[in-house]
């Protein structure tokens, strides 16, 4: 592997749960769910009533539901280093301000507007400038693959992905029109799952590369060791059955990491218990690693599906998969589907030996993601 290592020196996560990655850990062991009767809007026109929201938030208020919960997760400027370079990661950001707009008449429509959301995390985080990365579902995954990339080649030595989404009337709105939306609780992986559960979080991860993290005297949690990317172009929404897209976003990152593919000791899924994205998950899995089955889970059904949130809290949760030695299960799973037997438990899995851990993201267009994170001190 030419160039320098990206490694993780920081992260930080707001959950349905709470803020930090604790109460999401142990929520996650004891097959709690987040996933709720909405009180933020009315749901009687929608094909599900249920969400995963984060408790306190104001909707269509002076503030956006993500600027409120940026500002819960960064409490103070002083953690961040003020030379790092800025990704943000949103699907839809504070689209809320669209919504009240529309709604009642206050406000400008104009504050929804991506670069206005970065200049005013650029100011919270008391950093300069930066770029937005908004690529569907993918989004804070494919970020951290940037910032890595970044890293790897000297371009900086110091990047800062922050993920946000929320829970509002306009997209949970476009998700019941798909018919996406599971009626209960969403079911990852379960062979009766009929869809997704939309939830909201926001994260952060700092990375740095191994030079400066050392000279600094940083910990240091794990490293981004590789990472790939790979659009199947086969719907607009829907994910192809032959798993390719996916299939070469794993193939990429185990790559990019020169690691081989026995040495991943876990799979952190997008599973969003929808019932195309869960087989075509499973479809890659079982094509890419032919040797045997190795444990994978989703946090969706705990935490819902969190938008481009997703693969920063997914990653962050990883990392505590890997310290742990300790798979959680997937929340929800009853009868896991045949595909899907002997890979996926409604139990923690615990790991004898594990290198490297897979997290892989999918998303609307098409668009995949895989990135392999290792415990630090890992060859």
């Amino acid at each position: 592997m030419n160039g320098h290592r990206a490694v993780i020196v920081q992260a930080d996560v707001i959950t349905p749960f709470g803020k930090g990655i604790d109460p999401c850990w142990q929520a996650l062991l004891e097959k709690r769910s987040a996933v709720t009767p909405v009180s933020r809007f009315a749901t009687g026109a929608f094909n599900s009533d249920l969400a995963a929201t984060v408790p306190g938030l104001d909707y269509l208020g002076e503030k956006s539901l993500v600027m409120q919960l940026l500002e819960r997760l960064f409490p103070v400027q002083a953690m961040v280093p003020a030379d790092a370079h800025l990704l943000l990661a949103t699907i839809k950001g504070e689209i809320d301000y669209l919504e009240r707009s529309i709604a009642t008449g206050a406000g400008d429509a104009g504050e929804c507007r991506l670069d206005r959301l970065l200049a005013r995390v650029s100011g919270l985080c008391g950093v300069r400038g930066g770029m937005v990365v908004s690529a569907a579902c993918t989004s804070s995954s494919a970020a951290v693959a940037r910032g890595a990339s970044l890293i790897r080649s000297g371009a900086f030595d110091c990047v800062l992905v922050v993920a946000c989404d929320g829970v509002t009337e306009f997209i949970y709105s476009g998700f019941s029109s798909l018919m996406a939306l599971d009626r209960g609780p969403a079911r990852p992986f379960d062979s009766s799952r009929t869809g997704l559960s939309i939830g909201e979080g926001a994260a952060f991860i700092l990375l740095m590369s191994e030079g400066r993290a050392l000279a600094e005297g940083r910990g240091v949690l794990g490293e981004i060791a590789g990472w790939g990317m790979a659009d199947d172009a086969n719907h607009m929404t829907g994910p192809s059955r032959e798993s390719e897209g996916l299939i070469a976003a794993i193939n990429g990152a185990l790559a990019c990491a020169d690691c081989d593919r026995d040495d991943i000791g876990f799979i952190s899924a997008h599973g969003t218990g929808t019932v195309y994205n869960d087989a075509m998950e499973m479809g890659a899995f079982r094509s890419v690693f032919t040797a045997g089955s190795r444990p994978v889970y989703s946090i969706k059904g705990a935490v819902g599906h969190t938008m481009g949130t997703a693969g920063a809290l997914e990653i962050v949760v990883a990392l505590r998969a890997l310290r742990e030695k300790l798979v959680p299960p997937t929340v929800n799973l009853a009868e896991p589907g045949e595909d899907a037997r002997g890979w996926v438990s409604p139990d923690p899995v615990e790991l004898r030996e594990c290198t490297a851990a897979l997290v892989t993201n999918a998303g609307f267009s098409g668009i995949n993601t895989a990135i392999v994170l290792k415990g630090y001190g890992t060859p």
